[in-house]
């Protein structure tokens, strides 16, 4: 009887549980997704030397699933609230008819059941699904091999999946038989007919507090996006904090002056529904002052997560393939004097064919001339550039490259070479903030003295330009010179830079272990003498790949996963809120339709509201993202940021598909709650 009961129950209110549905959906599939990456991974044909990094990555990902858990857990008892809330008229009736506190938990424990199984087969379903999509990212990240690929399904992931969400229904279960247990029949029969009162506030403190909190907002976006230098760890903590402050304020002004500024506006307030509209609204905004605050400020975290993640991972691998051109870089220089040793010398001493497994190569030196530092480059400007960037070091000399071994290394990297007349030099940098820096006073100071010669820059400009290996854009500037104005007696580094012979990617790989082997050999076999006084380090393509792969891997899983933890939990707050105003409001929409309302403004005005009331705190979330991602650039710099505008357009399309799916979903669930006959 029970049974057929809770079955009827579901199927009759199968509407109103859609977003409790959608939510339960979702969080099993993403979550089934994200802890099933280390199995998709292993069934493709991935190289041993990044097995480290999957495992890495699937350990971080099981440890934040833990968080993960406990925020959809939150969701689903929140949910939970709502659809008893929905449901007070029908247990007031049970309690009428005689039935116990006792048989409705067990109404509401079978039905959580069936939901539970029910969310979680689909879910599941859903997440088998997309997991065999998350193979071309694998793939993509990992450079696996696709023709490996087959269909699998992950058991370790299925049974983490059904523990943790058969925790967080046990969680459902009890919180529901608490309430039942409190349950008071006059208070069931009289729900929904509590008017709530809209106290206008004072329209001019709301305004000035709105215009103080854009202040204090506008000052916190100066400081983070373009005083950045002068912030400090306790400078960037107040920041923050101002920001809190102010957007909670904001929204609190926001709710008091949003039916002040409409009313005023009498052709606008008095057309159609707009007055019933805008006094909803208000309502809404009023009641959920600090929810919107979380809201907004979990929706900013969303962007500048996905947007941020999705960059460094886009960023990375192009900068992987045009600043990575050669397959190992060896440097040596002497910390105690003026470097006289040879990387090829050093390994033919003891016994090592530096060339054997290299098709080409370029050795060279760099040179630096103890009167040459960024102080006398910039002269009387220096000041001025200290007070900007404090703690730049001034006095370090600046690296010197002769033009002959520049172009000989350009060969080698496949890019454009360069001209000097004797008389001029060039900087290379790629390094944003140094470029900027250089670009400013680099009309002013255009003339350098190096050894005795006096130069004149050839560019108004830093030219784009690189002398190591990387993934990263780090070149934060050297100089380019001609042959006969550098003195040979100060020489600095040895930079040995060239490419393995081989014609395949295992080639490749077994003459990289050789490379090492014989690196880590020299280093053993130098003298302590030259120990301690030396520097030599190895940076090889493969190495640097892997390092990009991992660091790509783990930060694009994580940004996905706790941006679309985020965005789900910001729909079902704002969802559920407008659902349960929608239930309280049941009469209000009646008496509207007694009057003569047509059934086509009612659906008008509920799409606005609705549609604001979404829309809010995703507004200002945008607009904290444009200035939070200024700052994320400044922090993002050193892996690239060429590829932002790409990330924020596939944010935006994650957030529409999510975000605006959760917005109708809760149109059409509320539509049809105020369709309810009171």
């Amino acid at each position: 009887m029970l049974f057929k009961l809770s079955v009827n129950n579901i199927r009759k209110s199968l509407r109103d549980y859609a977003i409790y549905f959608f939510t339960l959906i979702i969080g099993v599939s993403v979550f089934y997704v994200f802890n099933a990456i280390g199995t998709q991974a292993s069934y493709l044909q991935v190289m041993d030397s990044r097995t480290d990094v999957i495992e890495l990555l699937t350990s971080v990902l099981s440890s934040v699933s833990i968080f993960v858990a406990i925020v959809l857990g939150l969701l689903i008892v929140y949910a939970s609230r709502f659809l008893m809330k929905r449901r007070n008229k029908e247990f007031a009736l049970y309690l009428i008819l005689g039935m116990g506190k006792g048989k409705i938990s067990a109404i509401l424990l079978i039905e959580t059941i069936i939901i539970g199984i029910g969310s979680l087969g689909v879910g599941l379903l859903v997440g088998i699904g997309l997991s065999q999509l998350m193979s071309a990212l694998v793939v993509n990240l990992f450079e696996a091999d696709m023709s490996a690929y087959k269909f699998s399904i992950s058991s370790e992931a299925i049974g983490k999946t059904v523990l943790y969400f058969a925790i967080m229904y046990l969680v459902v279960m009890i919180f529901n038989s608490m309430i039942i247990t409190k349950l008071k029949l006059i208070d069931l029969i009289q729900s929904g007919k509590k008017t709530e009162n809209i106290k206008l506030k004072s329209p001019i403190l709301c305004v000035l507090i709105f215009l103080l909190s854009v202040a204090g907002l506008g000052f916190a976006y100066y400081q983070v996006g373009w005083n950045f230098n002068q912030l400090d760890q306790k400078k960037f903590l107040i920041m923050i904090a101002i920001g809190l402050v102010t957007t909670v304020f904001i929204f609190w002004s926001v709710s008091g002056m949003l039916l002040r500024v409409v009313m005023s506006m009498k052709k606008m307030y008095y057309k159609n529904l707009n007055s019933f509209t805008f006094r909803q609204i208000s309502s809404k905004v009023n009641t959920t002052v600090l929810s919107m605050s979380v809201i907004c400020l979990m929706l900013f975290i969303t962007i500048c997560a996905l947007s941020s993640a999705l960059s460094i991972r886009n960023s990375m691998n192009a900068n992987l393939k045009e600043l990575c051109p050669a397959d190992f870089e060896i440097e040596y220089r002497e910390t105690e004097t003026a470097t006289t040793g040879n990387i090829e010398e050093i390994y033919a001493s003891l016994g090592y064919d530096m060339t054997a497994h290299v098709a080409d190569y370029v050795n060279f030196y760099d040179y630096l001339d103890e009167n040459f530092t960024m102080e006398t480059f910039f002269g009387e400007n220096c000041d001025a550039i200290r007070e900007v960037f404090p703690l730049l070091d001034f006095y370090v000399k600046e690296p010197l490259v002769k033009l002959s071994d520049y172009n000989i290394l350009m060969e080698l990297y496949g890019r454009e070479k360069i001209s000097l007349n004797d008389d001029e030099f060039m900087i290379i940098c790629n390094y944003n903030s140094s470029k900027a820096v250089y670009d400013e006073y680099l009309n002013t100071n255009d003339e350098i003295t190096v050894f005795g010669n006096v130069l004149k820059s050839k560019y108004d400009a830093c030219q784009d330009g690189f002398i190591d290996i990387s993934s990263q854009p780090i070149n934060a500037g050297i100089f380019i010179v001609p042959d006969n104005a550098v003195d040979e007696n100060c020489k600095s580094s040895n930079y040995l830079i060239g490419n393995y012979k081989a014609d395949s990617k295992e080639d490749k790989n077994n003459i990289e272990k050789i490379f090492i082997e014989n690196y880590n050999s020299v280093v053993k076999g130098l003298s302590q003498e030259q120990k301690d006084g030396f520097y030599i380090s190895a940076n090889t393509k493969i190495d640097i790949s892997e390092a990009t792969i991992g660091l790509g891997a783990i930060v694009t899983f994580l940004g996905l996963y706790i941006g679309l933890v985020f965005l789900i939990s910001c729909g079902v707050i704002l969802a559920l809120k407008q659902l349960s105003d929608s239930v309280d409001s049941i009469s209000r929409y009646t008496m509207l339709r007694k009057i003569g309302v047509e059934e086509s403004d009612i659906s008008k005005s509920l799409f606005a509201q609705t549609g604001i009331f979404f829309l809010l705190p995703l507004v200002l979330a945008s607009i904290h993202s444009i200035f939070g991602m200024k700052f994320s650039t400044i922090i993002l710099e050193v892996f690239g940021t060429t590829k932002l505008t790409e990330s924020i357009f596939s944010t935006c399309v994650i957030i529409l598909l999510i975000y605006g799916g959760y917005f109708l979903i809760t149109y059409f669930c509320s539509k049809n709650i105020i369709k309810t006959k009171n």
